[in-house]
């Protein structure tokens, strides 16, 4: 999906929420169980239940290759049954080089039909532009996530620049590729930080994880995250995914998202 399709969709339904898919098939609702392929019938009441309230889905494929083989078909049928109407991520971590990284992009890009897969740009330049050659497809690099241990790295001070390494990234990898190729995750349990991160990226959009259960806070990001486009895919996983374990889970899912999608329409409509 390109950028001009992405921001349509995003004014379209007034929403920029990405429902993360970290189905763990312990915590799926107990009736699901008998299922061929629980995961798979977990995910497709999720997707069911909240297309109309986002815009794109990100299934974590560490919660697939736990399930070995199995895993990965489950992986396949949900790609395809979320369709081209929606942004997908693989949210992979990816961040190897040569060959390697070139084969990680095929194999999601070509293979699965992902649009964007997450990249770890630990191993620089290399890591990254693999991701890039593929015509409307996104690497989206790690810059400030919203774990607590990103401060044992991200935060850490350049000696010759005095700025944090989050910063370097963002200023580095931008020069890589385009806002148009380029998206940054940026975590929601950052908020003092959007406003620096919007004067380095302007352009670029912005996945942002840690709303929900994280604790991460809406309006602090869209006060100084949103930009003419929007700029913004904000997820949430886990609120929504586990928002109930009985026979009512696609209902509450719904509310859950629906309650987000309600909390961004004013941004879109109004601006902040």
């Amino acid at each position: 999906m390109n950028r001009a399709t992405l921001v349509a969709e995003i004014f379209g339904k007034k929403s920029f929420l990405c429902v993360g898919l970290d189905t763990e098939l312990s915590k799926i609702p107990a009736h699901l169980h008998d299922a061929e392929d629980p995961v798979f019938e977990f995910n497709r009441h999720i997707i069911d239940a909240t297309r109309d309230l986002c815009v794109a889905y990100k299934p974590n494929l560490a919660f697939y290759e736990a399930l070995g083989p199995k895993g990965w078909q489950t992986f396949a049928k949900t790609v395809d049954y979320i369709g081209n109407q929606h942004f997908i991520i693989a949210d992979a971590k990816r961040g190897d080089i040569g060959n390697t990284g070139r084969l990680y992009a095929e194999a999601f890009f070509q293979q699965l039909q992902c649009d964007a897969v997450t990249v770890a740009p630990y191993m620089g330049k290399d890591s990254v532009t693999p991701f890039l050659g593929f015509d409307g497809k996104w690497a989206i690099v790690l810059a400030l996530t919203s774990n607590p241990g990103s401060a044992d790295f991200q935060r850490d001070l350049q000696e010759t620049s005095g700025e944090p390494l989050w910063e370097k990234v963002l200023r580095v990898v931008q020069t890589w590729g385009t806002p148009d190729n380029l998206m940054f995750v940026t975590g929601a349990t950052h908020p003092n930080d959007f406003a620096r991160i919007r004067s380095i990226v302007p352009d670029h959009f912005l996945l942002v994880p840690g709303v929900g259960a994280q604790g991460g806070d809406l309006k602090s990001i869209c006060e100084h995250g949103l930009n003419k486009d929007c700029g913004l895919l904000v997820n949430a996983s886990r609120s929504i995914l586990y928002a109930s374990n009985g026979l009512d889970f696609t209902e509450k899912a719904r509310e859950e998202a629906s309650k987000l999608q309600a909390e961004m329409k004013p941004f879109l409509v109004f601006g902040v």
